[in-house]
């Protein structure tokens, strides 16, 4: 699954189209490495999106085309 459409479906981003520009400005790499809005996200990758200065870090445990609201936790883990 691309990265933006993850980051949408998983509700850490609200929408895609503001995950595509996060990655277009290069806030958002895939084990460490910076990464396009087209790159593919797989289970057991990390995730890191640097907003206002923060970086967020997740590791990827499920990728799913849709997902019930109450279930979006199930598809990732916050790492510290």
């Amino acid at each position: 699954m691309r990265i933006d459409k993850y980051l949408k479906v998983s509700r850490i981003i609200k929408r895609r189209t503001i995950a595509q520009e996060a990655c277009d400005k290069g806030r958002v790499s895939i084990n460490d490495k910076i990464v396009k809005a087209g790159a593919q996200v797989k289970v057991g990758d990390k995730i890191e999106i640097n907003f206002s200065g923060t970086p967020m870090k997740y590791e990827v445990l499920d990728v799913k085309e849709h997902v019930k609201k109450e279930d979006t936790e199930a598809l990732y883990r916050i790492l510290e």
